[in-house]
């Protein structure tokens, strides 16, 4: 049983928990972080979505992230969730690019730049979440942020970050 600690909509401690997979109460949020994952050479990251996967199966995404667990700040759980779906625990930087209320996922969500010097050929998949990965440089990464192949939500969260450091050209 995952448990996440409730917020109110204002972003204050509601002093209560909820449980992943249960309906979450009218007014009450959790945390939920994703990490675009940088490399210090300029290369991104992308990983395969395991095929079982309820949403997006299969699709080739360009982050890590997740839920923050009871007790977890939204540095501590992105930390945790890069860790988790990709192996990497050198992070030279982790800045937050943008934060957002979803009321329909009833969640703040922040959304963060982190940048490596890890060893490349060192990414771990975490069976369940993802079956593939590979490093592309700026320009096929920004081809592949303007297709149709990136996660459309995903790209949508990100677009203040594509936007500004010129990998889309136009709000997505």
């Amino acid at each position: 049983m995952e448990l996440w600690d409730a917020y109110r909509r204002d972003g204050t401690p509601a002093g209560a928990e909820l449980v992943r997979g249960e309906p979450i109460p009218e007014g009450l949020y959790h945390i939920v972080c994703e990490a675009l994952i940088r490399h210090a050479d300029g290369d991104y990251l992308l990983m395969r979505r395991d095929p079982r996967k309820d949403l997006f199966p299969g699709w080739t995404e360009s982050s890590a992230g997740g839920s923050a667990l009871k007790g977890e700040t939204a540095e501590d759980c992105i930390r945790r969730e890069i860790r988790e779906e990709t192996g990497i625990t050198s992070l030279l930087r982790l800045d937050e690019e943008a934060r957002f209320i979803f009321d329909d996922g009833r969640c703040f969500f922040y959304v963060f730049l982190a940048v490596t010097d890890c060893d490349k050929s060192a990414v771990t998949l975490q069976p369940g979440e993802t079956v593939g990965f590979r490093w592309v440089d700026r320009a096929a990464f920004a081809r592949f942020a303007a297709s149709g192949e990136m996660i459309p939500p995903q790209r949508a969260r990100m677009a203040a970050h594509l936007l500004s450091a010129g990998l889309l050209s136009a709000a997505p």
